[in-house]
């Protein structure tokens, strides 16, 4: 019969799948690509969207530089790229760049590594749910004023579905990434071909006055223009997330894995530069002005917009200026978009989990975290993920420009020490390299990772600088506190498996030297019964059953009780002068350690055993607290003796068998054959 919560999880969850579904083919490049590929480029969504935002703060002259600023993000992604397809050779096992990092720079560079990924991944889905909030307001203004609630559902949503799975179907999954190459290729063509004809409509936002922030007047000249372009470039390196993927999960892909992988990093580098660039050049040939507070900087016929307006992304103004608003075209674009976006978040409740299983398997991680769940999902790690990216969307009112600022820092961590680890596998390998074109080879391959290094961390530098006062320090902030959290509960289990090895000396075969066994008692009840019948069983060196007297009349009814059944254990009433019920016995069992230090004391507690799970609040919660207290105590073993409320007629048996165990020649003699003195039915301790 299924418990409430029992019932609740599979309603949510659906039935266990058998360990044996976990069996799939290796995963042919056709579906790998959009597989693996769609967390880079759902970042057209929003990336273009922060270039544009962040030059506006100087107006709308420079808004026209923002395309070569994409050009830059792109250069970067590519040598990434063509360092990652190195990388992917030496360490095709899947773990990816915290492998690299632990192989080569040591536990902490790969812990740190780590701790990147795994904020970075929480930030994928905040920022992707939150961005296909805004698309889906606008296809649908009227949902306007809800983006925090739609992003949220979405975050919930996506952690129930790979709860349950998300379904098997491959090609289902990767469909959603296809549909979006394939708009987006078509409105890039179809905008590039109505600008060279001078058709293409104006973006919704192109007739609008940017008014430059106060310092940025004077356009991009000066000191702080540079910064500003800086700091587009930082903003706008969001695009770069999410190409570590294929090296992350080489082990699912078909033979040869490390060539396939290498492939579809190029394929994936060639795709997201054309989608990112064909955006931002037509961006800048329709006008597309976006600002982060619309109402504040931008202005239409001299004066500021109405506090209703709603400013639409970058991708939803593109397709209303080429195919026209509410047209089959526009809604293709839209939903596409969110498709991806969702399918981004799905990439991040796959990629979180495993990582953070073999973190656990290293011991950086609490160990339940390499279970599997009913699903064969990492069910603990999905959870984790779904909790800290709803609380992120929850804080930050799925803003995405501010989730932005958080964004990348972690990525651009994990690219520089991957990338600096790499140099060092390289130089490793050519001490010990004698053949000249093994040689030459291994060279090449050190160059381009140290480029990639060098590249990667003036990024990480350019990034921290620009973007740490807005938001970044966050970010920094909780990849120090995982760092710490981690390397703690490494040390943690270090020390317990220390301590718990079994050694030469034979400690852990040492028997104790007598058991004195109690039971608890409350009031006399037939779990009291079964306690004693087991206890008894059990064949302690001594045995004696406890009631704390805080109430003396009840006291006095059971120790009466007690003696008119003539249950041939003796009993002592522990005093309690304060009503309390776990100290008097802790005190009593510390008595007994200390007159025999090499007694093992054995507890004996009645439980109940109910049949909802409600009424377990009602009861054992004594029980409960006695236990926890007792497990603290060395030399003491808990003995929990479950009575299931429905058991009435062995327990009447069980009551029958204590009352005619009992003969008057064996009153003076514990279990082992030896006199004990019998109790007078008021004993205090």
């Amino acid at each position: 019969m299924l418990t409430f919560l029992d019932a609740l999880k599979r309603i949510l969850v659906g039935r266990p799948f058998r360990t044996e579904r976990l069996k799939q083919a290796p995963l042919r490049r056709r579906l790998a690509l959009p597989l693996l590929s769609s967390n880079a480029l759902s970042s057209v969504a929003y990336a273009p969207d922060e270039v544009l935002m962040t030059l506006a703060i100087a107006g709308v002259s420079a808004i026209y530089f923002s395309p070569w600023v994409g050009v830059a993000i792109m250069a970067v992604m590519l040598v990434i790229i063509a360092s990652y397809r190195q990388s992917v050779k030496a360490y095709p096992s899947g773990r990816g760049d915290y492998e690299i990092a632990s192989a080569n720079l040591g536990p902490r560079a790969g812990t740190t590594v780590a701790a990147a990924l795994l904020i970075d991944f929480v930030l994928t889905v905040a920022v992707s749910m939150s961005s296909a909030a805004h698309y889906a307001v606008a296809a649908f203004p009227v949902l306007s004023g809800h983006q925090t609630q739609l992003a949220g559902a979405g975050v919930v949503l996506l952690a129930v579905l790979n709860l349950r799975g998300l379904g098997r179907s491959r090609l289902g999954k990767a469909l959603p990434t296809y549909l979006f190459i394939g708009a987006m290729l078509v409105m890039i063509l179809a905008g590039a071909i109505s600008a060279g004809l001078g058709t293409l409509g104006a973006a919704p936002s192109a007739g609008f006055e940017i008014v430059p922030q106060a310092g940025y007047d004077s356009s991009l000249t000066g000191l702080f223009g540079a910064v500003l372009v800086l700091r587009a470039f930082s903003t706008g390196s969001a695009a770069l997330t999410g190409i570590e993927a294929p090296i992350s999960n080489v082990q699912n892909l078909a033979r040869p894995r490390a060539r396939n992988a290498a492939s579809i990093l190029l394929m994936l580098g060639v795709i997201a530069t054309v989608l990112t660039l064909g955006t931002m050049f037509l961006a800048r040939a329709a006008g597309v002005h976006v600002v982060e507070d619309p109402q504040a900087n931008l202005h239409a016929d001299g004066g500021p917009l109405p506090a209703d307006y709603i400013q639409h992304p970058v991708l939803g103004q593109l397709a209303q200026a080429v195919f026209g608003a509410g047209s089959i075209g526009f809604f293709a674009i839209l939903a596409a978009t969110v498709a991806v976006l969702w399918m981004a978040g799905h990439t991040a409740f796959t990629s979180f989990p495993n990582l953070a299983s073999h973190l656990a398997t290293d011991g950086y991680l609490p160990r339940q975290l390499r279970k599997r769940g009913d699903r064969l999902g990492f069910s603990n790690g999905i959870i984790a993920l779904g909790v800290g990216a709803l609380v992120l969307v929850l804080i930050f009112n799925a803003h995405v420009a501010t989730l932005i600022q958080l964004y990348v820092v972690g990525v651009f961590v994990s690219f520089t020490l991957s990338q600096l680890g790499m140099v060092r596998h390289w130089t490793r390998q050519l001490a010990s390299t004698a053949n000249p074109r093994v040689r030459h080879r291994v060279m090449r391959s050190r160059l381009l990772n140290l480029v990639g290094f060098v590249l990667t961390a003036a990024v990480l530098v350019i990034v921290l600088v620009t973007k740490f006062i807005f938001g970044a320090w966050l970010a920094v902030l909780a990849i120090l506190v995982l760092y710490l959290v981690m390397f703690s509960i490494h040390a943690h289990y270090a020390a317990v498996d220390r301590e718990l090895a079994v050694d030469d000396t034979g400690t852990a075969k040492a028997l104790p030297a007598r058991v004195h066994a109690l039971i608890l008692v409350s009031t006399l009840r037939k779990p009291v019964l079964r306690a004693v019948a087991f206890a008894r069983a059990s064949r302690p060196s001594k045995l004696e059953a406890v009631i704390v007297d805080i109430d003396q009349e009840a006291t006095a009814r059971a120790v009466a009780e007690w003696d008119r059944l003539q249950i041939p254990v003796p009993i002592t009433v522990l005093a309690s002068p304060y009503r309390e019920t776990a100290a008097p016995i802790i005190d009593y069992i510390k008595g007994i350690k200390s007159d025999s230090p090499r007694d093992l004391v054995v507890v004996y507690i009645p439980e109940y055993v109910v049949g909802r799970w409600w009424e377990q609040l009602v009861h054992n919660q004594t029980a409960l607290r006695i236990k926890t207290r007792l497990h603290f105590e060395p030399g003491v073993v808990v003995a929990s003796v479950p009575w299931q409320l429905s058991e009435e007629t062995h327990g009447r048996a069980l009551f029958e068998a204590e009352r005619g165990d009992h003969h008057p020649e064996h009153a003076g003699q514990d279990q082992t054959g030896q006199n004990t003195p019998q109790h007078d039915g008021g004993s205090t301790t």
